[in-house]
C-alpha cells in the first residue's frame, strides 16, 4: 500500500425526515443564507417547502436555475450576489450540479486576484470560502462528501474540475426519500457515475491494498444489485438508501488511501460532454469499455480480480478479460443507457476534436501509468464508434 494522509471533515446526516430534524440546527450560527438550486423541481416535490420551513428564522436569499453542467457565467451571478448581500452560509439543494456550482461559488466570492475562472483554468489555490451545506436530492457525484467540483463553461466549450481542501461542505443531508420523483435516466446516470468513480480509483494496479479493494468490490456489487431492483420499483426506500450511500461512499476520499488512480475516462468524458452535450454519465459508459480493451494488458491483474470478485467470472486469459469487459458495458445497457459514440452521432472527425482538446489541454499523460497519450486516446474512442 502507498502512503496517504486522508482528512473528511463532513457531518453526514443519512435518513427520513433529516431535514426536518436537521437543518434548522445545523445552520443556526449563520444569519444571512443563499439558497441554491437547479431547475426547480425541488418546488414540486416538496423538498423546498421543507427546507423553507427549516429556515424560517433566517434571512434567505434564492438563487435558482443552476445547469445541469454548472455554468461559469450563471454561477458568477450568484458570486456578485452573495458578495453585494453580505451572505454568511450557501446551501445547496440538489445534486452533483448544484453542490459542485456551489463550491465555486463559496471559492470564487472570496477571490480578488484576477478572474475566478483561473481556479480551475490555472489551478490557482484559495485558502478562504463561504461556508456552504447540502441537501442532496440526487446521488452520483459524490459532491457531497468531498471537496471536488466541475465546471462548465459553455462560452467557450470548456469543461474543468479542481479541488481544494477548503472546499468540503459543511454538513450534508442525504434523505433517500428525495429520489422518489427523480425521472428514471437521472437515476441511470447516478448509478453508472458512480460505478465508474469506484472503477478509476481500483482497477489500476496491485498494490496490496485489501481493505480499499474489499471497499471497492462491496459498493461495485451493491450498485450491480441494487440499480436495476430501484429502476422497477422507485419507491422502494431501502434499495434508494443503498444506493444514494453506495454513491456517497464511492467518491469521499476512502477509497483512493494508498492506490493508484486512472481519472482518464472522466478526463475524455469531459471534453465529449464539453463538445456534443451528451449527459456526463452516458460519456463515461461510452468511454470506459474502450480504455479497459486498449489498456487490458496493464490492468491485466486487476481486471481479473474485478471479474472474480465483482461479476464471477473465473479465468486468466483473454477471453476472460473481453468477457468481463462486456458485462461491464453490458450492465450500462441494462440500465438503460447506449454506449457507443455512432449512438449519439459522433464520428472520426469529432474524435479529432477530442483528442485536441485533450492535447491542447495538457493532458498528455492519463492514467495510472501516465501512458495514455493523444494517440491512445484516438485508439479508445475509435474502438467505441
Amino acid at each position: 500500500m502507498n502512503n496517504f494522509s486522508f482528512h473528511n471533515p463532513v457531518k453526514i446526516h443519512f435518513g427520513k425526515s433529516q431535514i426536518t430534524e436537521k437543518l434548522s440546527h445545523e445552520v443556526e450560527a449563520y444569519s444571512k443564507i443563499m439558497l441554491c438550486y437547479g431547475g426547480g423541481s425541488i418546488k414540486n416535490n416538496g423538498i423546498y417547502n421543507k427546507v423553507i420551513d427549516a429556515l424560517k428564522t433566517k434571512d434567505i436569499l434564492e438563487f435558482g436555475g443552476i445547469e445541469a453542467n454548472p455554468d461559469y457565467e450563471t454561477l458568477m451571478k450568484a458570486v456578485e450576489l452573495a458578495r453585494n448581500e453580505s451572505v454568511d452560509f450557501i446551501l445547496a439543494v440538489g445534486g452533483g450540479s448544484v453542490i459542485d456550482g456551489v463550491k465555486f461559488i463559496a471559492a470564487a466570492t472570496y477571490y480578488n486576484d484576477g478572474d475566478p475562472w483561473e481556479i480551475l483554468s490555472k489551478r490557482v489555490k484559495f485558502t478562504k470560502t463561504l461556508p456552504f451545506g447540502t441537501v442532496l436530492t440526487l446521488p452520483a457525484t459524490g459532491s457531497e462528501m468531498n471537496s471536488n467540483a466541475v465546471i462548465s463553461r459553455k462560452s467557450t466549450n470548456e469543461k474543468l474540475d479542481f479541488s481544494n481542501p477548503n472546499s468540503f461542505p459543511v454538513f450534508s443531508i442525504l434523505d433517500p426519500e428525495t429520489m422518489y420523483s427523480l425521472p428514471d435516466t437521472q437515476i441511470s446516470n447516478g448509478i453508472i457515475d458512480s460505478f465508474i468513480h469506484v472503477i478509476e480509483q481500483y482497477l489500476t494496479y496491485p498494490v496490496n491494498a485489501p481493505i480499499q479493494d474489499r471497499f471497492a468490490e462491496s459498493i461495485l456489487r451493491t450498485l450491480i444489485e441494487e440499480g436495476p431492483k430501484l429502476l422497477k420499483n422507485r419507491n422502494d426506500y431501502d434499495t434508494n438508501a443503498n444506493l444514494m450511500w453506495a454513491s456517497t461512499m464511492a467518491l469521499n476520499g476512502l477509497l483512493r488511501c494508498g492506490v493508484p488512480e486512472d481519472w482518464s475516462t472522466h478526463m475524455i468524458g469531459h471534453e465529449i460532454t464539453a463538445l456534443f452535450g451528451i449527459d456526463h454519465a452516458k460519456t463515461l459508459a461510452i468511454v470506459l469499455p474502450g480504455v479497459l480493451t486498449v489498456l487490458q494488458d496493464v490492468k491485466k491483474q486487476k481486471l481479473l480480480q474485478y471479474g472474480l470478485k465483482v461479476w464471477n467470472i473465473n479465468g486468466n486469459d483473454e477471453n476472460s478479460i473481453e468477457e468481463i469487459i462486456d458485462v461491464t458495458e453490458g450492465y450500462f445497457q441494462r440500465l438503460g443507457v447506449r454506449t457507443r459514440l455512432k449512438d449519439y452521432k459522433i464520428n472520426v472527425h469529432d474524435i479529432n476534436k477530442i483528442c485536441k482538446r485533450l492535447e491542447d489541454r495538457g493532458y498528455v499523460e492519463l492514467g495510472e501509468n501516465k501512458n495514455i497519450s493523444p494517440d491512445l486516446v484516438r485508439k479508445i474512442l475509435e474502438s467505441r464508434l
